[in-house]
C-alpha cells in the first residue's frame, strides 16, 4: 500500500516537473520569437530610413505579439509604440468590401446589378465614364473603367487650398465626369478610390444609412475593435506625426500634422476609398478575423477572393472583391491590402499557410527618402516570423 501511494507520489511529482520543463521550453522559445521579430523590425526601420514602424502578428489561438521601432514624432523626441495610431489608407476598403459582402448576402443588391440602377436618377450620373455598364462586381473589383479622382492636380490643389472643407462623395466624382473610359467596363483593371466612393453611396441608399455607421454597427462594435475610427476629421485623437516628404501634392509640408494637432488637409475626403486610423494590433486582429471567415461566410469569403489579374499591383498579383491576393514560392497565397495616406503607409496580410495575419504600418509615405518598399518589409518580416515554422 506504501509502495502504492509512494509511486502514485512519484508519478504527480514528475508530471510536474516535466508541465514545469515544457513550459520553460515553451517560454524560451517565445522568448527568442519575440527577439527576432524585433531585431527584424529594428534593422527594417534603420536600413529602410523609415521614421517609425509598427508591426503586429496575429495567430490562430487569438494571441498578438507586437513590435516597434524608430520615432513617432522627431521634433518632439517621442518613440514610435505598438499603441501608435496611424492611417491605414485603402487597407479601409476591406471593411467597406466586407460590409457590401454582408448586404449582398442579404440580398440589399447582387454582384451583378448595374450601377445606374440605383444611380442612375442622379443628373450627373449619365457623365460618369461607362455608365450604363459598370456593375457593383467592377466596382469592387476596380475594372469599371473610371479613373481615380484622388491624384487629379485639380483635385489635389483644391484640397490643399481649403483644409476645411468637408467633401460630398458627389464632389469627388465631380473631377472625372465626361473623361474618357479607361476601358470597356469589365475589360481591364486600374485601380481608383472613386469606385469604392459610388460603391459607398450605393450602400447607403439601400440601408438608409450613413457608412460610418453601418461600419460601427456591422463591424467596429460587433467584433471589438476598440482601437479603429473613423479618419472623418482634421483632428484625429492618438494620431501620431506623419511625414510625406517636402513638396509632396497633399499640403505641401513633410509633416502633415501641424502643432495645433490638425491635419494639413482634411482626410475626411477619402471616405470609403480608405477612411480609418487604427492601432497596428487592431488591423491584424481585423485581418485575421475576415480573412478566417469570422466575418462573413466561407461561401461569400470565396467569392471576395476570387480575383482578376491585376498586373499594376506587379507579377501573378490579383485582385478580388476589395483583397489583393498574392503568390509566393515560400509562403503560398497570401490575402490583404495595401494602403497609402500623406504621412503614412500600411500593409494587412493573412497567409493561411500558417494561419497567420501580419499587419506593418510607418509614418511615412516619402517614398524618395524610404529605402525600402512596404511590400517588401512585410516578406522580411514574414521570412523571420516563419522561419522554422510548420505549415498548418
Amino acid at each position: 500500500m506504501m509502495t502504492t501511494i509512494a509511486n502514485k507520489n512519484l508519478l504527480k511529482t514528475a508530471l510536474i516537473i516535466a508541465l514545469i520543463c515544457s513550459t520553460v521550453f515553451a517560454n524560451a522559445q517565445n522568448d527568442a520569437f519575440k527577439q527576432r521579430l524585433q531585431k527584424k523590425v529594428d534593422s527594417i526601420c534603420t536600413t529602410g530610413k523609415l521614421p517609425g514602424i509598427s508591426v503586429a502578428i496575429a495567430f490562430p489561438d487569438n494571441t498578438q505579439m507586437a513590435f516597434a521601432a524608430g520615432i513617432a514624432d522627431s521634433t518632439k523626441h517621442e518613440a514610435m509604440k505598438p499603441s501608435a495610431w496611424m492611417l491605414q489608407g485603402s487597407v479601409g476598403k476591406t471593411y467597406a468590401s466586407a460590409i457590401a459582402m454582408q448586404l449582398i448576402k442579404e440580398g440589399k443588391f447582387s454582384l451583378d446589378d448595374k450601377v445606374s440602377k440605383y444611380l442612375g436618377h442622379y443628373a450627373w450620373y449619365s457623365r460618369m465614364p461607362n455608365a450604363e455598364d459598370v456593375t457593383i462586381r467592377n466596382l469592387m473589383q476596380h475594372t469599371s473603367g473610371i479613373m481615380r479622382y484622388e491624384f487629379k492636380e485639380a483635385f489635389t490643389k483644391d484640397l490643399t487650398a481649403d483644409p476645411d472643407k468637408v467633401w460630398k462623395p458627389e464632389e469627388l466624382l465631380a473631377y472625372v465626369l465626361d473623361e474618357k473610359p479607361a476601358f470597356k467596363a469589365g475589360a481591364g483593371w486600374e485601380y481608383a478610390d472613386t469606385n469604392y466612393i459610388v460603391l459607398a453611396m450605393i450602400m447607403e441608399q439601400v440601408t438608409g444609412k450613413k457608412y460610418y455607421d453601418l461600419l460601427n454597427e456591422r463591424i467596429l462594435k460587433p467584433y471589438h475593435l476598440t482601437e479603429t475610427l473613423p479618419s472623418n476629421k482634421r483632428k484625429l485623437k492618438g494620431l501620431v506625426q506623419g511625414y510625406a516628404g517636402k513638396n509632396n501634392d497633399f499640403g505641401g509640408k513633410s509633416e502633415v500634422l501641424g502643432a495645433d494637432g490638425l491635419f494639413i488637409i482634411n482626410p475626411q475626403f477619402e471616405w470609403t476609398g480608405g477612411g480609418i486610423y487604427s492601432t497596428t494590433a487592431d488591423l491584424a486582429k481585423w485581418g485575421e478575423m475576415l480573412y478566417t471567415g469570422k466575418v462573413i461566410d466561407t461561401a461569400t469569403l470565396n467569392k471576395m477572393e476570387n480575383g482578376v489579374p491585376a498586373r499594376m499591383l506587379g507579377g501573378t498579383t490579383k485582385y478580388g472583391l476589395g483583397v489583393i491576393i498574392k503568390q509566393s514560392p515560400q509562403y503560398g497565397t497570401y490575402y490583404g491590402h495595401s494602403g497609402f495616406f500623406p504621412g503614412y503607409m500600411t500593409e494587412m496580410y493573412y497567409f493561411p499557410k500558417y494561419q497567420i495575419t501580419i499587419a506593418l504600418q510607418t509614418n511615412s509615405s516619402d517614398t524618395r527618402s524610404m529605402k525600402i518598399q512596404t511590400t517588401r518589409a512585410l516578406t522580411e518580416v514574414a521570412k523571420a516570423a516563419f522561419d522554422g515554422m510548420p505549415a498548418k
